[in-house]
């Protein structure tokens, strides 16, 4: 980083702490003079805006009366987010120490990728971050306010956090004696069902987008390249990413097993003529020397054996380009093992739906903000079913973009709010697991006439290791966002 990017940061940084402090002078004002009261809204932590409203809670009360239910789904969701907190907090700690390991080398992120706001930050448009956003903070909430009623604790109101113009995150209210007097049990499952209930929507959602996936078929049987190995025959000879293969030596290409069946019939070194289109639709021929797939990933560092074991000898041929995939590939990708064109067995797809969600969190980092990229769009239709007819492909195409930012905000919010740190979730719930486990010990300690802890000893043994969890992973979370800058 040199320094005019530092100057840009650093005015970017100052840019924002003046937005900070005139917000917080706004506040301030509006406090004195009584406005916030007459709004039922109140300030947090100097510059955060709670405002409170009772919208809602007549519908919430509705939905949660069949109690039995809705406890025995704030049970599932506290084991689903135990598991949860414990995978979450194991990713923050080994991120930790492979940034101390090894330092990232790449330009540091600026101030607005830094932060998760639709529109600011680059990956995330303004109009479907936005919707995403609300209708999740929506469904986070409304889990908590389902389980809380569940139990018989009031809900006083359902609010939003505002940073400015900017949404935070939103809130349900319940009765702060009637939640501090709830058995530990049934508090660790309203906590758990915020985050829970953001995971099972994205869940849902998935199985939407795969239903959604049997609505398109591709325009063509042709197969398209996302990447070209850099100075391979596919690069000197002048294919690009996104170029759709046609024929090789007038011999049409079907499919990806199509390829691969074709090339099998040459060695490295021969040259062959290759028919493509372009992104931009254009028709080209271009000649394309092989090379070696043995001696490409010798020297990738492959050893003779582990390459004997994938069936690659020497003089097979090596065509130079990744990421081949078939017409359908943007929304498959996104469907994952829900796809109509996923292969799988019920066991690969059940382990498959945790790595598609790591997966959908990395798209829009992969494809600049978008769910599908343009080209693959240009490469879908919509099939000869009733709905996709009516709609059309512009219609699921709006649909896979609601449903992927949907589905990506959902995740987000539920594995963001498991880290164990107040005054997320996952920090309520570390202080109450914590809190249980000591007091299992107690009666084990006692039964066995061991030991005795006293019950106000437990509570502050498990009040102080919350404020001490939550510093940790402050600390940690603010090392790795800031380590590039330095």
């Amino acid at each position: 980083m040199d320094v005019g990017d530092f100057m840009v940061i650093e005015a970017d940084w100052a840019f924002v702490w003046i937005a900070v402090i005139i917000w917080a002078v706004v506040l301030k004002t509006w406090e004195k003079n009584g406005i916030l009261d007459r709004w039922n809204s109140s300030r947090v932590f100097k510059v955060i805006l709670m405002i409170r409203g009772k919208h809602g809670l007549n519908l919430l009360e509705k939905i949660s009366k069949p109690r039995k239910f809705w406890r025995a789904y704030g049970e599932v969701s506290l084991w689903l987010c135990s598991l949860s907190l414990f995978a979450v907090t194991l990713v923050v700690i080994l991120s930790f120490v492979g940034t101390l390991l090894s330092p990232p080398s790449i330009d540091p992120p600026s101030v607005s990728e830094m932060v998760a706001i639709p529109g600011l930050n680059p990956i995330i448009p303004l109009g479907w971050g936005v919707v995403a956003f609300v209708v999740s903070l929506v469904i986070h909430e409304f889990g908590h306010g389902l389980i809380a009623r569940a139990h018989g604790m009031r809900v006083r109101s359902f609010g939003l956090l505002m940073l400015g113009p900017l949404p935070l995150g939103a809130f349900a209210e319940p009765q702060h004696q009637e939640l501090l007097r709830a058995p530990r049990r049934e508090r660790l499952r309203m906590f758990a069902a915020g985050p829970a209930t953001n995971l099972f929507a994205a869940f849902v959602l998935m199985i939407m987008m795969g239903m959604l996936a049997t609505q398109v078929v591709a325009v063509n049987e042709h197969i398209h390249v996302r990447e070209i190995v850099k100075d391979s025959g596919a690069d000197l000879g002048g294919m690009q990413p996104w170029d759709t293969l046609v024929s090789i030596d007038g011999q049409e290409i079907i499919g990806v097993d199509g390829f691969r069946d074709t090339l099998e019939n040459y060695s490295s070194g021969e040259r062959i003529d290759i028919v493509v289109y372009r992104e931009s639709g254009l028709r080209e021929t271009i000649t394309v020397n092989l090379s070696d797939k043995h001696q490409y990933y010798s020297e990738l560092g492959w050893d003779n054996e582990s390459l004997a074991s994938i069936g690659i000898e020497v003089g097979d041929p090596f065509l130079g380009i990744m990421g081949m995939a078939e017409g359908t590939a943007g929304i498959d990708r996104l469907a994952g093992p829900f796809s109509p064109r996923w292969q799988g067995n019920t066991l690969e797809t059940a382990i498959s739906v945790p790595i598609h969600s790591l997966g959908i969190m990395l798209t829009p980092f992969q494809m600049k903000g978008v769910a599908i990229h343009p080209f693959e769009q240009s490469l879908l239709q919509a099939s000869d079913g009733i709905f996709a007819s009516i709609i059309g492909i512009d219609g699921i195409m709006f649909l896979a973009n609601l449903f992927f930012w949907l589905m990506w905000v959902n995740i987000l919010l539920g594995f963001t709010n498991l880290i164990p740190m107040v005054p997320f979730d996952g920090g309520h719930m570390f202080r109450d697991l914590l809190h249980g486990s000591l007091s299992g010990l107690k009666r084990i300690g006692k039964k066995l006439k061991l030991w005795d802890i006293h019950t106000l000893r437990i509570d502050h043994i498990a009040s102080k290791a919350s404020s001490i969890s939550s510093l940790f992973f402050f600390s940690i979370l603010m090392f790795i966002m800031l380590i590039p800058y330095f």
